[in-house]
């Protein structure tokens, strides 16, 4: 599980770092272009207004008056820029500087830049102005204009590192916050990562505990079970469910076949072994080899009940072999398998059933099989000369099947095992030499197959046992 936390974490990291660096890129080249084509802008505004200043003085004085340097010196000041006005041959004649450090005065102007103001009427650009600055400098040239015609020019430069002072104080709160931001989602993702790997942690180590057979370890249900994890949670439990209650069954089932086959076993053993070792006298090999019969004979019924009830759960369980069915003359056809037996024990029948059919929805030779095992059940324990009730009705929407009879009273600790696989009573035990207790838990099953039920009661010598099913659809 670690590698996948892992690698979940350091894709999310690596995701994220990169998207950030993108972003980061972006900003500084859009922020970049974007700063320097304002700047440009903000320095045509200063250089038209310069224009327009000199081209107004120019009327009453020349391009290189005190007061025209005032100017240029006030406007440096404010925008940062460095101003020079020449006359129209380009030769510089006045200058924000001071005049008595000012090294521009008389020099020219690239042909170039005049060149680009006299066909684009501006110049802006990058360019180094060779004799005036060492650096290349951002750059916007304008004419200086008087009654149509060009008197001179207006050049308005600044180095890109004072454009980019601020902007690089921006850069390093950017950096900053960004580093922070990143540091926080790594946190998050971290966590999220590790909270996302737990439920695969818990069921690897529940996997393991099956391999060692405890089948009891579940995987806490922290999430709804509409989302993905959720949903493999409920299933993973589910699925130990199942496997813990298959390990029972089998459990149950090994101990209670091992339970019913030790005896007749030791029986046959013990008696074989007599008969051969001369402890048993050849007067008496004959009863006890019928008793090795007898045994041989429970031993083989014991095998194929246990088959038919695995056939008959198998085939209840199959929703294809559900029919339509008349309850009351299924019940009918059942009862008349034991007329014989009923006649010899002296048992009267009482049947209450509706005036009209009771149609269910069933798997028929399943139910026939239940009302059989139900009957069997009710002749074989019933006191002779006593009555048998069988009673069908309708409540809730839903058959009501009711078997009664009169005999012993089935003890109130044995009543919730009675649907048990292999489980006896006492009376059983008493009266029922040959079964192997299969009879009842095989009804269980059967209705459970069909998602109804069964209960039992037992009091005062009067024992009932009632059963619902499925109505047929009018």
């Amino acid at each position: 599980m670690k590698s996948i936390y892992l690698r979940n974490f350091i894709a999310t990291a690596a995701m994220i770092g990169l998207s950030l660096l993108l972003v980061a890129i972006s900003i500084f080249l859009i922020g970049r272009s974007y700063i320097i084509e304002d700047y440009l802008n903000s320095m045509h505004d200063s250089a038209d207004e310069v224009a327009h200043s000199a081209s107004a003085l120019a009327e009453e004085d020349s391009l290189n008056s005190w007061m025209l340097g005032m100017i240029l010196s006030s406007i440096s000041k404010a925008t940062g820029n460095h101003i020079f006005v020449a006359d129209g041959t380009g030769i510089v004649v006045s200058c924000c500087d001071e005049l008595p450090v000012c090294s521009h005065l008389g020099k020219q102007i690239p042909e170039d830049v005049l060149s680009g103001i006299h066909s684009r009427g501006v110049f802006q650009g990058k360019k180094l102005l060779t004799g005036f600055f060492p650096e290349e400098r951002l750059l916007v040239a304008v004419p200086v204009s008087s009654e149509s015609s060009t008197i001179g020019y207006v050049a308005v430069s600044v180095m890109q590192k004072n454009i980019f002072s601020p902007w690089k104080t921006f850069l390093i709160v950017m950096t900053f916050a960004s580093i922070v931001v990143f540091a926080a989602i790594l946190i998050f993702a971290f966590v999220y990562s590790k909270r996302m790997a737990k439920p695969l942690d818990e069921i690897a180590e529940a996997s393991r505990s099956f391999a060692r057979g405890d089948f009891s370890v579940r995987v806490p249900q922290n999430t709804d079970t509409s989302y993905e994890m959720g949903a493999l949670i409920d299933s993973f439990n589910k699925m130990a469910d199942s496997l813990e209650n298959a390990e029972k069954r089998r459990s149950e089932f090994i101990s209670n076949v091992s339970h019913e086959l030790r005896t007749p076993m030791t029986t046959i053993s013990g008696f074989a072994d007599g008969i051969l070792d001369g402890t048993i006298p050849k007067e008496e090999e004959e009863k006890y080899l019928r008793s090795i019969r007898d045994e041989t004979r429970r031993l083989s019924r014991l095998v194929r009940s246990m088959l038919d009830a695995s056939k008959m759960k198998s085939m209840a369980s199959d929703p294809k072999r559900r029919t339509t069915f008349d309850l009351t003359e299924l019940v009918l056809q059942t009862l008349l398998s034991f007329e014989k037996r009923a006649t010899e024990k002296n048992l009267d029948v009482d049947p209450q059933f509706p005036d009209n059919r009771l149609m269910v929805h069933a798997d028929k030779d399943g139910i026939t099989q239940v009302i059989y095992n139900l009957l069997d059940n009710a002749v074989k324990f019933a006191q002779p000369g006593s009555c048998i009730t069988l009673r069908l009705y309708i409540e809730d929407k839903k058959a009501y099947c009711s078997v009664q009879d009169v005999g012993e009273t089935i003890p109130a600790d044995d009543l919730p095992y009675i649907f048990d696989r292999f489980h006896k009573s006492d009376r059983s035990r008493s009266l029922d030499k040959d079964g192997v207790g299969l009879g009842l838990y095989l009804v269980k099953t059967i209705l459970n197959s069909h998602d109804e039920d069964i209960a039992v009661k037992s009091e005062d010598g009067v024992t009932e046992f009632v059963f619902t099913l499925p109505l047929a659809e009018a």
